[in-house]
């Protein structure tokens, strides 16, 4: 969670605050489209502390509402089971193959030889050794920073419908869809533009006094770089400085990034900045085509597939959210260093296909894809949208991961709103023909009284498209920099926590179905037993309200019940070896 501290503006009325905390759901200071933003005055108050992997721990054994994971440990070796190693893919912005907690851990195609520039397993990805970058170019460049595709639907369907008289009963099947979302579109990029400006104003004023204040800090400390540690335990009779301090602190500490410098810490906040900037200009000016610059892929062919680079990583700032999400699902747990994360026996498969910015269909279908026929068996998706005007893409190859024996598990979003009545991709439910898919779970953020509440404030919810809550707040997990580690918070954490839980259930009962192990997960979820608040409205109401299983993951719980479960998960086919060595494209 981020605090912005608006010195200036403490006479605010209630409703502009409120106006204020929409506009910037978004807000992502340190990960992509991951963080609540949430609005608040000056202030030096700590938050409560909770210990560095507090979602791992137990209710009755520690006191903290966490997943029992090594309760669930215990169980397996009471049972003196083998673990079997899974492969998880991580769908996100890149990762740091060389930390410290993770490069053990790592998924390296056993078919591919390093470096040598050769398609060794002719399956189109060249030197795919950790897995592929689909935001690369044949350069060797990266996509970093995209648009959003409201933004993009808005644009590339105005000559179209703007200005026209459009009869409904004329247009195709295909045509109402694509005139419903982009009437959609229009509403948010046009009505953004006319409303955001007071409130965009605001938050550039804000964003500069947080500029003033670092400077004046700089200078009394002496240092042009410091943590939010080192300006805690800073100290001044100065009355400018003090006020400085209380400013910039209170936003650092809001948002759990203490051990961030002022330097990083600023230049996210400068990001988001900016991003409300093109935001509030999307009506006039088309975005800019940041993926088709690099990639040069036609993306209107889903046949034209091989394109991209091998690069996982990119910078460590790209990497950092899918760094993070893969520490939390597979740190190693017993190197003694660092963190620990859930599964034991799991290797991570590194895809790149997230940005900074929306997420292009046809990579996300194609990463997913490439998860598996490549063996992975859990899929981590953390990233999400509200528009997808290539879902048939994603859909077919959700289809696709069904078939093969394929769980995926998606973050909810951080919009605190009721996904019941919203949209957000991707999504289980098929265009096509409204089914829903067996083999995907959805996840909202849980907390502990100590950290934020019950339910994150932040989470999307839903009683029907929301399955399950998991930790999602002050996640302490690995981030790029080879031994560094960072707090974090979102629906982003909250669904690697679930990935892990999959994960660590399939080593042990490798035989369960994705419906098998999603049911385990859901029925083995715990009620906490005590209202919670709907992140929306901040009513309390009981956890079954917000979700369809009611309750907050528990891994001793599933373990225990898969126990009981006869597998019912089919064999794979086996795939040929392809002899056809496919072009690489851009």
């Amino acid at each position: 969670m981020v605090i912005i501290i608006f010195n200036s503006f403490t006479n605010f009325e209630d409703y502009k605050i409120r106006q204020m905390n929409s506009l910037m759901k978004r807000l992502s200071l340190f990960t992509i489209g991951s963080l609540l933003f949430a609005l608040a005055f000056a202030q030096t108050s700590q938050p409560d502390e909770v210990p560095k992997g507090w979602h791992l721990l137990d209710k009755q054994a520690n006191g903290y509402y966490g997943i029992s994971i090594d309760k669930a440990y215990d169980f397996v070796q009471s049972k003196k089971l083998k673990s079997k190693t899974v492969i998880v893919a991580v769908i996100d912005s890149g990762i740091d193959t060389l930390h410290e907690d993770l490069k053990t851990v790592l998924w390296k195609n056993p078919k591919e030889i390093p470096g040598n520039g050769i398609d060794d397993d002719k399956n189109g990805y060249v030197d795919d050794i950790y897995g592929w970058n689909f935001l690369g170019g044949r350069d060797g460049r990266s996509v970093e920073q995209d648009s959003y595709e409201a933004a993009r639907v808005y644009h590339k369907y105005k000559s179209k419908y703007d200005d026209k008289t459009i009869t409904v009963a004329n247009l195709s099947k295909e045509e109402v869809n694509e005139y419903q979302m982009w009437k959609r579109a229009e509403k948010e990029i046009v009505g953004n533009s006319k409303s955001s400006g007071l409130e965009f104003m605001f938050l550039k004023r804000a964003y500069t006094n947080c500029l003033k204040s670092d400077s004046i800090l700089r200078k009394a400390m002496g240092k042009e770089k410091f943590t939010g540690i080192e300006l805690g335990e800073f100290t001044t009779t100065d009355a400018d400085v003090k006020k400085a301090k209380n400013a910039l602190y209170g936003l650092m500490s809001g948002n759990d990034a203490l051990e961030a410098t002022n330097q990083e810490f600023l230049e996210g906040f400068g990001d988001y900045v900016n991003g409300e900037e093109k935001k509030a200009t999307a009506a006039s000016t088309p975005p800019k085509t940041y993926r088709a610059d690099i990639v040069k892929d036609n993306y209107d062919d889903f046949n034209d597939k091989f394109y991209g680079n091998p690069d996982v990583m990119v910078n460590n700032k790209s990497a950092l959210h899918g760094t993070h999400v893969s520490g939390i699902i597979a740190a190693s747990r017993t190197n003694n260093v660092g963190m620990k994360g859930v599964a034991d026996n799991v290797k991570i498969m590194t895809l790149r296909a997230v940005p900074d910015g929306d997420e292009h269909d046809k990579d996300i279908a194609l990463a997913i894809r490439y998860a598996v026929d490549n063996g992975a068996q859990v899929i981590n998706m953390s990233f999400g949208k509200s528009f997808s005007p290539e879902k048939k893409w994603v859909d077919e190859a959700v289809k696709y991961a069904d078939s093969k024996g394929v769980l995926l598990v998606h973050a909810a979003g951080n919009d605190a709103k009721n996904l019941d009545t919203s949209y957000n991709y991707p999504s289980p439910v098929f265009d096509a023909n409204n089914e829903r898919a067996a083999n995907w779970i959805t996840v909202g953020a849980s907390g502990d009284p100590k950290a934020g509440g019950l339910t994150a404030s932040f989470s999307n919810y839903g009683k029907k498209e929301v399955d399950v809550f998991a930790p999602g707040v002050r996640i302490y997990s690995t981030v790029p920099g080879g031994n560094t580690y960072q707090n974090l918070q979102g629906t982003s954490m909250a669904s690697p926590v679930v990935a892990g839980v999959a994960a660590f259930i399939l080593e042990y009962y490798p035989n369960l179905s994705p419906a098998q192990v999603k049911m385990v997960i859901e029925k083995s979820s715990q009620n906490p037993g005590v209202k919670v608040k709907n992140p929306e409205t901040g009513d309390d109401v009981d956890l079954s309200e917000l979700s369809k299983a009611g309750g907050v993951i528990n891994a001793y719980e599933a373990i225990k019940l898969a126990s009981t479960l006869k597998g019912e998960r089919k064999p794979a086919p086996v795939k040929p070896t392809t002899t056809v060595k496919p072009k690489i494209k851009g």
